[in-house]
C-alpha cells in the first residue's frame, strides 16, 4: 500500500502573530493564528505545525494560551515547538491541545532529552527540528550542511537523532527559507537518504510544483510550506489536487 504524502501549513509565530521572513529574517505579518489555522483545518491540511520562533532566543516557554486557542479551532493532528527544553514544559504543550512536541534547541543542548521525550510520551509525539544551512567545504570538494550555527553537521546529527528515538525530523533549509523557489532537493535527499525516520521538507515552497518536484526527486514523508498558503496565492486544497492530477498520493476530503 502507497503511504499517502502529507500536507502540512506552519504557523511561524512571534508577539502572538502568525510571521513570515527571508532566510530566517526580514520578518513580516502574516495574519492571526487561530483564523489561520481553522481555515486550513478546514481547507483540508493533513496536519498543523506551530512555531513560537522566538522563544529560545528569548529564553521563555512557548505561549500556551495561544495553542490552546489554536487546538481547539483544529480537528487534525498538531505540532507544537519553540524554547522546549524539559519534559514539563513539553507536558504542558501536550496537555494545551498539541499532539506533538518539536525540539530543536533544546535537543542540540541536551541530546538525551529526545530519549526521555520517547520514553515518556512516545515516538509518535517526538519531532526533532533541523535547521540547516550549506557551506561548500573546498577542501573536499562537496557541500556540508550544517545545524544553525552550532557546527553540527545536519546529517550526522539527523542521524544521531533518529538513534536517541525521534518519531519525525522537521527539516528546514535556511538557504530557502522564505525565497519561494523550491525546496532544497540535495538536502532533503542526504537526510531522507541518512535516516529512516520519516522526514517533512521546509523552506523555500513557493507554488504547488515545488511540493511536486520534491515529492518525485526524494522519499521525503511531507512537505511543509507556509508563503502560498498565508498570503493565499494557493489553497490547501487545491494544491493537494495538483498534486493528485500529477500522481502524487495524497488524502482528499472526498476519500474519507
Amino acid at each position: 500500500m502507497t503511504l499517502t504524502k502529507r500536507i502540512i501549513p506552519c504557523l511561524d509565530v512571534a508577539n502572538g502573530r502568525v510571521v513570515k521572513g527571508l532566510h530566517f529574517e526580514s520578518v513580516k505579518d502574516a495574519g492571526d493564528p487561530v483564523l489561520l489555522a481553522e481555515k486550513y483545518s478546514k481547507e483540508g491540511a493533513d496536519e498543523l505545525v506551530f512555531l513560537d520562533i522566538t522563544a529560545s532566543q528569548e529564553q521563555r516557554e512557548t505561549i500556551r494560551s495561544l495553542v490552546s486557542k489554536v487546538a481547539q479551532v483544529i480537528d487534525i493532528p498538531f505540532t507544537v515547538g519553540g524554547g522546549v527544553k524539559t519534559l514539563q514544559h513539553a507536558r504542558d504543550i501536550l496537555l494545551c491541545g498539541a499532539d506533538k512536541v518539536a525540539i530543536n534547541t533544546g535537543a542540540v543542548k541536551n541530546p538525551q532529552i529526545i530519549t526521555e521525550l520517547m520514553n515518556l510520551f512516545g515516538k509518535q509525539c517526538v519531532v526533532v527540528a533541523i535547521d540547516a544551512k550549506r557551506n561548500y567545504d573546498y577542501a573536499k570538494g562537496k557541500n556540508i550542511f550544517g545545524k544553525k550555527e552550532t557546527g553540527i553537521d545536519a546529517i550526522e546529527w539527523a542521524k544521531k537523532v533518529q538513534q536517541l528515538g525521534a518519531g519525525e525530523i522537521l527539516l528546514t533549509s535556511i538557504d530557502k527559507d522564505g525565497t519561494k523557489d523550491g525546496y532544497d532537493i540535495i538536502l532533503t535527499k542526504a537526510i531522507v537518504e541518512a535516516a529512516s525516520t520519516p522526514v517533512i521538507a521546509s523552506g523555500g515552497c513557493g507554488e504547488p510544483f515545488h511540493m511536486l518536484d520534491v515529492f518525485k526527486k526524494t522519499d521525503v514523508d511531507a512537505a511543509l510550506a507556509a508563503s502560498i498558503f498565508h498570503y493565499e496565492t494557493h489553497s490547501v486544497d487545491r494544491v493537494k489536487e495538483y498534486l493528485k492530477e500529477n500522481n502524487v498520493e495524497v488524502r482528499l476530503d472526498s476519500n474519507l
